[in-house]
């Protein structure tokens, strides 16, 4: 399984050159494997930069977002209970960012590797807390 931060799915799907060839290997193919992963907090996170100002997309945000979800091999991972439950009770010492908790909790939840650029989260996975792959890899 892998799971996609938010800016990665972005970067994706805008062809954006900063998505390595390591990375956009793996995630190609994971989409045809069917293991390829959206956080239910993407949605959101992607909605609130547009809203803000931070990002511009070519369309209507919630429209966007319904395409890169319907593209094949994505699924989006449901925010349950436990992975909300468990973005509090992550161990060791990851940022106050509820976004990013929400994605690290998901990732050990549904055992994924995670990729991302953040290199908060990639220092978290260097201390053996997540399984990460540097998005420009």
């Amino acid at each position: 399984m892998v799971l996609l931060d938010t800016h990665v799915l972005v970067w994706l799907l805008s062809g954006n050159p900063r998505l390595g060839i390591q990375a956009r290997a793996l995630i190609q193919q994971a989409a045809k494997d069917n293991i390829l992963l959206v956080s239910a907090i993407t949605p959101w996170e992607i909605a609130m930069l547009v809203s803000k100002g931070r990002l511009a997309l070519e369309r209507d945000v919630g429209e966007w977002i319904a395409a890169a979800l319907a593209l094949p091999g994505i699924q989006l991972v449901p925010l349950s209970p436990e992975i909300t439950v468990a973005s509090t009770r992550l161990p060791g010492m990851l940022h106050a960012d509820p976004a990013d908790r929400i994605l690290a909790a998901t990732v050990r939840h549904v055992n994924a590797l995670l990729v991302t650029e953040d290199q908060r989260l990639l220092d978290y996975g260097a201390a053996g807390y997540l399984r990460v792959l540097k998005a420009t890899a």
